[in-house]
């Protein structure tokens, strides 16, 4: 028998889930979503087997709550109770320290497994609209597990990111998903909303070529789901920020000054740097 999945949020990365999941004979999935419009989208696309609702909810040994963190705590404070006993409860936040022991301790009370997860895959648009089923093909999956954590719930999420089309699996504490990602997601779409905001930015064209492209693409946020992450992870992100700024206000001395000595020989130490950086 199919192994039951509901995924709570069908935007752009519980929708792709829900049609990449479909693909695969061993998983029966169940949907939901708060807009009835994108909730019947999803079943004539054929992205669900059904709906997961009051009815369906017990039938879920694995329950992904793709959904921000602010609702994440709310859904899960209101509905844990009719989950089925023993479930796995998983999430895709993009930061896990102030979500991933409230939420254990929630689904602990009510005889459910919780393991922290976080895709890493997106595009510059959202909404079920956005979907695609090929969006995890390649990407990695970060499982962020607490000391107690039992280990089989653990497997689970991971085979769930296998189904889905991940090459790469990482287990990692909450705290150390919180530190990286505020270094390799959140200041890179943090740096592009700002540059942006040059005046010069939009008369790019005939100016422009890679370079401005590769930088400006993660400018257009969702704002209301980013501005939730980013001031979650304060901690980290703060901390990056503050060491981007250094290293700009020098090399913005060092040009003042027309140093071109310092100049080139930190140009070149950020040049051998990034040849390090595994492709």
């Amino acid at each position: 028998m199919p192994k039951t999945i509901g995924i709570v949020g069908l935007g752009l990365i519980g929708g792709s889930m829900a049609l990449a999941l479909r693909r695969c004979p061993e998983y029966r999935v169940l949907g939901y979503n708060r807009n009835p419009q994108t909730l019947e989208t999803a079943l004539e696309r054929q992205a669900i087997d059904g709906v997961f609702d009051l009815d369906s909810r017990r039938e879920a040994e694995l329950v992904i709550l793709a959904l921000p963190p602010d609702a994440l705590l709310e859904f899960l404070n209101r509905y844990a109770g009719e989950f089925r006993e023993g479930a796995v409860i998983t999430d895709v936040c993009g930061v896990k320290t102030p979500i991933t022991r409230p939420c254990s301790d929630i689904c602990a009370r009510h005889g459910l497994q919780f393991v922290g997860g976080h895709p890493m895959a997106g595009k510059e648009k959202s909404g079920f609209s956005a979907a695609d089923p090929m969006l995890f093909s390649g990407a990695s999956y970060i499982l962020t597990p607490l000391e107690d954590t039992p280990l089989p719930a653990v497997e689970a999420v991971g085979a769930l990111a296998t189904a889905l089309g991940c090459a790469t699996l990482t287990v990692t504490s909450p705290e150390h998903h919180d530190e990286m990602i505020a270094c390799t997601s959140q200041l890179p779409h943090l740096l592009a909303n700002a540059y942006v905001r040059s005046p010069f930015a939009s008369q790019h064209m005939g100016f422009s070529a890679g370079s401005f492209r590769d930088v400006s693409r993660v400018s257009t946020v969702d704002e209301h789901l980013w501005s939730q992450l980013m001031t979650l992870n304060a901690g980290p992100l703060t901390a990056e920020v503050e060491r981007l700024i250094g290293h700009l206000r020098e090399y913005c001395a060092w040009i003042a000054a027309g140093d071109k000595t310092v100049l080139a020989a930190a140009l070149k130490q950020g040049r051998l740097a990034g040849e390090q950086i595994p492709k």
